[in-house]
């Protein structure tokens, strides 16, 4: 063997242990907050604390309505925290919808050490708390993104009204390889994210809305998604739309207010 392939495998070697350890800081951006940090918007709300086991608590936001027709649970992407993602909460309660927020281990006021099956287990439990309050028949599970994943696990697991997936991904594996075609991935990549796995046991009505101009995670992804379960599955192109502006279109807004309209 050269001393030539052998510096590559052995750079290859060095290069997915190094994604293997620290994949977390290239997949996560969170914004993090003080215990103390108070929330301030105009629209009435509560804050939430969901205290999971020791060491672990997820912070949440619930606006709230006088008479609301169901809840959005909203599962946010992989950037900042509910301190900016509330905004999006306008584009539900406005139709007199509840919407709850929460984030993630380590992002906002979150605490808890990241693994996907904890996270898993962590939206379960918000879902299981909420649950009590709302009948399923009238929660609406709502994913943007990263969340996507969460949000199609926890559909998969109980019986919400509908399932909706803001430019979601086939699985999380694939996003990544997209960046990373020559190395396997698949060996090291400690989030999987199985959508396309999970979506398959939803038995209620999913919608996804994805722009066709999306270059982080193309809408190919979507397509797949609806291939899997078509009979359920609704897929809503927003011509123009890229990743992170689908709200700037009137047609993602319409949507909403059609979907919402039950």
């Amino acid at each position: 063997m050269s001393k030539l392939v052998i510096d590559i495998i052995i750079g290859a070697i060095i290069l997915l242990t190094l994604i293997y350890f620290l994949q977390e800081k290239f997949i996560f951006k969170p914004e993090k907050l003080k215990q103390d940090f108070q929330f301030r918007y105009d629209a009435p709300f509560k804050e939430y604390f969901f205290d999971i086991e020791p060491g672990v608590r997820i912070n949440g936001l619930h606006f709230f309505r006088d008479n609301p027709k169901g809840l959005i649970l909203y599962f946010h992407g992989n950037t900042r925290s509910i301190k900016g993602w509330a905004k999006y909460a306008r584009d539900f309660y406005r139709y007199d919808y509840d919407v709850v927020l929460v984030d993630y281990r380590g992002f906002g006021k979150s605490t808890g050490k990241r693994n996907e099956k904890e996270m898993l287990k962590d939206m379960q439990f918000v879902y299981e708390h909420l649950a009590k309050q709302y009948t399923e028949h009238h929660i609406i599970v709502y994913g943007r993104s990263m969340g996507s994943g969460f949000a199609t696990k926890i559909a998969s697991e109980n019986k919400p009204r509908y399932l909706i997936l803001d430019s979601p991904y086939y699985n999380f594996r694939k996003v990544v390889e997209r960046f990373l075609p020559l190395l396997p991935i698949r060996f090291v990549l400690r989030f999987h994210l199985r959508t396309d796995k999970w979506i398959r046991k939803v038995n209620c009505p999913v919608y996804i809305i994805h722009g066709n101009k999306d270059r982080l995670i193309p809408i190919r992804h979507s397509v797949a998604l609806q291939k899997l379960n078509p009979g359920k599955i609704t897929l809503i192109r927003i011509h123009g739309g890229r990743h992170n502006n689908l709200p700037s279109f009137d047609e993602y807004h319409n949507f909403i207010r059609d979907i919402l309209k039950w």
